[in-house]
Parts: C-alpha cells; sequence; structure tokens
C-alpha cells in the first residue's frame, strides 16, 4: 500500500496556457517513453525480480514515477484550462479536443493512444534492468526534446528540468542494481566460474583430478605437464604456458577425469579434428553442464 501526499513532487503553476505545447509535454504522459509506461514497467518487474534489493528499486522507483504522471498531466492540465475555441482551433488542438475535452487522455505527441506494448516485463533480471536504464535514457532524451522547446518559458521549464534530473537518477539507482544482480546472477553477460567447494553435487567427478597433482598427457609424441590447482582455486584462465590445463581443469569438472583425458588425447588439442570438446576459441572455457555458469 501507499501513502499518498497530497501535493506535486515540484511545484506546478502555470498562468498563460499554451495548447501547442501541451500537446509536446503530453508525450510524457502517455507516449512511448513517459510516465505511464514507466511506472507500469517497473511495478510490474518487481514481483518477478528475486533479488531484492533490486526489487526495492524498481518499488520505489516506480513509485516515484506515480508522482512524475500526476506532475506531466498537471502541467498539461494548466496549459489547455481556459482555452478559447479559437485558440484551441489555431493551435491544433482541435482534433484531441473533439475527443477529450479539456480532459487528460494518455497519448504521444503525435497522437498515438498509449499501448502496453512499449513496455516488457521479461521475469529475467538482466533483461528488466538493462530495459530500465535504456528507458531512463529514453525519457531523459525526450524532456531534452521538450527542454529546447520550452526553454524561453521558466513556469514550464523549471519543472520540466526537475523531471529530466530524476531521470538522470533513476537511471543511477538501475545502474547500481545491475551491479549488484550482475554478480550474483548466472546468465549476466560471461558466466564467472564458481570455486570447486560451491558445487557440492560436482566435488567427486573431480575427486582424482585434485588428488592425481600432476597429469601427464601424451599428445602427439609431446608430454604435457598438467600443474592441477587446488579445489578452491577458480579455473585459470588459458595463457601459452597453461593452456592446457585451463582447458583440462572445466573438462575435469564436467565430464571426469578420465573422460577429459580421452577426449583430450582423441584429437581436441588438434584444431583440424572434430573432438567431442571443441579447442576453446575464447580466452577461457566454462563447464556447460554446471547450472551456475550457464549463459
Amino acid at each position: 500500500m501507499w501513502n499518498y501526499e497530497k501535493r506535486l513532487q515540484y511545484p506546478v503553476n502555470i498562468k498563460t496556457p499554451n495548447a501547442k505545447i501541451a500537446q509536446f509535454i503530453m508525450s510524457q504522459y502517455g507516449g512511448p517513453d513517459g510516465e505511464i509506461g514507466a511506472s507500469m514497467r517497473y511495478l510490474s518487474q518487481r514481483f518477478a525480480m528475486p533479488n531484492r534489493m533490486a526489487s526495492a528499486v524498481l518499488n520505489d522507483v516506480g513509485t516515484e514515477e506515480l508522482a512524475h504522471l500526476e506532475m506531466v498531466s498537471t502541467i498539461v492540465h494548466q496549459l489547455t484550462r481556459d482555452l478559447s475555441m479559437e485558440e484551441i482551433e489555431k493551435s491544433g488542438f482541435g482534433p484531441y479536443y473533439i475527443d477529450h475535452g479539456n480532459g487528460i487522455w494518455p497519448q504521444a505527441a503525435g497522437g498515438i493512444p498509449f499501448n502496453a506494448c512499449e513496455f516488457q516485463s521479461k521475469g529475467d533480471p538482466v533483461t528488466d534492468l538493462f530495459e530500465d536504464l535504456a528507458a531512463e535514457q529514453k525519457a531523459r532524451a525526450t524532456y531534452d526534446n521538450i527542454l529546447r522547446v520550452v526553454r524561453d518559458i521558466p513556469e514550464i521549464a523549471d519543472p520540466i528540468r526537475f523531471l529530466r534530473a530524476r531521470e538522470v537518477v533513476h537511471f543511477q539507482r538501475f545502474g547500481e542494481a545491475n551491479r549488484e544482480v550482475s554478480s550474483k546472477y548466472p546468465g549476466s553477460g560471461k558466466p564467472t566460474p564458481a570455486p570447486f567447494y560451491k558445487q557440492k553435487s560436482q566435488d567427486k567427478r573431480c575427486m582424482n583430478c585434485s588428488r592425481t597433482g600432476r597429469v601427464l598427457l601424451s599428445i602427439s609424441g609431446t608430454l604435457f605437464i598438467l600443474n592441477i590447482e587446488p579445489q578452491r582455486r577458480r579455473f585459470p584462465l588459458p595463457t601459452r604456458k597453461n593452456r592446457n590445463a585451463a582447458f583440462f581443469m572445466p573438462s575435469c569438472y564436467a565430464v571426469g577425469a578420465e573422460r577429459a583425458l580421452i577426449y583430450k588425447a582423441s584429437g581436441v588439442r588438434n584444431r583440424g579434428s572434430k573432438g567431442k570438446i571443441p579447442f576453446p576459441s575464447k580466452s577461457a572455457f566454462y563447464c556447460v553442464t554446471n547450472p551456475q555458469q550457464r549463459s
């Protein structure tokens, strides 16, 4: 539940009506980057957000977007009240007036009605947060466009500047939430290999690997000495000197030491062959059978 304080977040006191400017600002009420879409986006995404900190940010920002919605609607109302029919016709406000009179109705500056398809709630924390970051920047850019039109009218420009500043703050808060989620959620970009001791179900598969200490591989008549790191160390990044160890350790972790040795000796080293585990093309090789490392 919300506690409603009956005052605007920033005062709006417009004394001179201007229907043409009202049509521009109306886009931030029900346009593609407006406050209705923003509030519905964040208040919908918060339910499926697994991270409590990010969920709290979504709840806070979504609530503030409702306050911004109230501010924008107040601006539009004060810009369109007490207009004469002649002013309505000259300003191009006639089509809107015929359908809605002086009422506030969600549409973009071009007259396109608000549509819920303009925002998404995917249920994936990284996907949703990146959409939120983009949405805040699009809203900021729209307010920049409005400010270029009303910069010489202080009674309109001042509350618009406040709204723009809040979009920047929201972007920063979503950035903090994204960093928090990215550090814990396995689907956030490049996965970070988890330490062995955190994967209890997989520990037994690498017991032979950890007890051996050093494993000799004979491939094409060459001995490769693999210095197997302790269990609590992360997978090493491949270099010219340790790329065999960097490849073998996650392989052992995924399929077991014996099968990893067989796969390694059966053509994986040869890039032209088609081994069951291909030679890693990227800078690091990650265990695809580990659910916490899947992207």
